[in-house]
């Protein structure tokens, strides 16, 4: 689904993405660990074609087409999703509204008739028990005046009704308390199936106890320098990052 084969990005002519590496198949998920600066964030940008990195070499293919000269809207409609760490708000514009202008262009792309609207609204009271929102939220400029849980579940909640095949959730678990950690992971593990993919950038081994990756991958200065399976995790939990860079020598 997902191949990055040599990838270097900077920002401000420091770079910042060293030559990384990553393969992702469908049904997989991937969580992706390191120290701060280490690159985590700006390769989910990157991923999703945020304009202000300039990538020097390499390739992104995502089912099987390079997707560097896409822009991010047109990534999106290929099936790229991204949870942000800290999820903007929209004043005067509605959850509800937000959600029928992306699903339709999404449909649109697809070739597709928009969405009717009691269609709509079934599929978005379908989406909504799943991350326990209150319907109140609807109506709501998106995240304006939400506290960072609920911001959190109305990301996850836009990805259960966008149905991506590739979810990216940068430190999702940023801030959560551990009921709302519980609904987040919950949300994601429903979500799963054979045809879609996960990666998962987080500092905490918590939430991947509740959202059981396939890989976990070490970052450190701008690439993948160690991976594993989820017992990688819970031995970072334990030793830290320090172990790590003994192995490399830094």
């Amino acid at each position: 689904m997902l191949k990055i084969t040599n990838l270097h990005a900077s920002i401000d002519d420091k770079e910042i993405l060293k030559s990384f590496n990553i393969e992702v198949k469908p049904g997989e998920i991937h969580a992706i660990m390191g120290p701060n600066g280490t690159g985590k964030s700006t390769l989910a940008n990157v991923i999703t074609g945020r304009d202000s990195y300039d990538i020097s070499e390499g390739s992104i293919i995502f089912k099987g087409e390079e997707i560097l000269e896409l822009s991010p809207d047109e990534r999106a409609r290929l099936g790229i999703f991204l949870a942000f760490q800290y999820p903007v708000e929209i004043p005067g514009v509605s959850t509800t509204n937000f959600m029928k202008a992306a699903i339709n262009e999404r449909r649109k792309h697809q070739g597709l008739d928009p969405m009717k609207a009691a269609e709509f609204l079934k599929l978005m009271k379908e989406k909504m028990a799943l991350v326990e929102i209150d319907q109140k939220f609807m109506s709501r400029s998106l995240n304006e005046g939400f506290s960072g849980g609920e911001k959190k579940r109305n990301e996850i909640f836009q990805m259960a009704m966008l149905e991506p095949s590739l979810a990216i959730l940068d430190e999702t678990d940023s801030g959560l308390d551990i009921d709302a950690l519980k609904i987040v992971s919950k949300g994601v593990n429903q979500l799963r199936n054979k045809d879609n993919a996960f990666i998962v950038i987080t500092h905490y081994q918590r939430l991947l106890d509740y959202i059981v990756p396939d890989f976990v991958h070490v970052m450190y200065d701008g690439r993948i320098v160690k991976s594993g399976n989820k017992d990688l995790a819970k031995e970072l939990e334990a030793r830290g990052y320090d172990w790590i860079k003994e192995e490399l020598g830094v």
